[in-house]
């Protein structure tokens, strides 16, 4: 039977696969038949989620994404360790809500590291001869339906996540002579932690509110692992640069 997401003899590199929708796109994409190598801080977690991935070959590293200079250089040892990549997910990244009153240098840094300069660096080390494999190469960014859609206090969050977008244009557009596809997903609010840490603390005013805009309600981690798997696929052969709005609805 014809399977247009079969991911089979396929090598992906997820990042922040210790939890959300990281770990959520990693379980996925070994159930579609790819090898997966997770990447996070959590060892722990980690370890777990090896025992969670279907199939064997898998792996797991654990690197701090905020070095992003070193990035490139891993990318290409753990291409020397596992063999080329077909795929890379950036799943890593943090929510951060500051109004504009209290907003620091460093909040608007510690959120562009992880997106835009992690984001860069990456994509930089997955061009590479020695990383990239020869199976229609791609990777996908997860970026935010903030970057599309204004909400108070996520000035600095929403610049950067647009910032993911703008760079999946760019990229995509420089590195399609080299066969390597760049993609990004605009997601939605996902029920994980990292929800859960927004409803502590978002009045819950504003919270009901924005559900309310959610006309298919909340999405799962798997709504967004679906669509990296497409866009990973060779389903999505023709498609590059692109911005997927992955969201029950909230930005119409």
């Amino acid at each position: 039977m014809l399977n247009p997401l079969d991911l089979t003899s396929r090598t992906i590199l997820v990042t922040g696969a210790s939890s959300g929708i990281g770990r959520g796109t990693a379980i996925l994409l070994s159930r579609l038949g790819a090898r997966i190598i997770g990447c996070g801080r959590d060892r722990a977690r980690l370890d777990q989620l090896l025992t969670e991935l279907e199939g064997s070959g898998h792996a797991v590293e654990s690197f701090d994404l905020a070095d992003a200079d070193a990035i490139p250089g891993w990318l290409k040892g753990v291409a020397e360790r596992y063999g080329p990549l077909d795929g890379l997910v950036h799943s890593a990244g943090i929510v951060q809500q500051r109004p504009l009153r209290v907003t620091r240098v460093a909040d608007i840094a510690s959120v562009a590291a992880m997106d835009i300069m992690a984001s860069t660096m990456l994509l930089k080390g997955f061009r590479q001869r020695a990383v990239r494999g020869s199976n229609g190469p791609s990777a996908v960014l997860v970026s935010s339906v903030s970057a599309l859609r204004a909400e108070p206090a996520l000035a600095a969050y929403s610049a950067s996540k647009g910032a993911m977008v703008s760079l999946t244009r760019c990229l995509g557009l420089e590195l399609a002579p080299e066969g390597i596809r760049v993609n990004c997903i605009c997601a939605g609010l996902i029920r994980t932690k990292m929800y859960d840490s927004y409803v502590a603390a978002a009045p819950p005013e504003r919270h009901e509110a924005m559900l309310s805009r959610y006309v298919l309600g909340l999405g799962e981690p798997d709504d967004v692992a679906y669509a990296a798997a497409f866009l990973l696929s060779g389903a999505a052969r023709w498609i590059t640069g692109t911005a997927l709005v992955v969201d029950g609805g909230y930005s119409l």
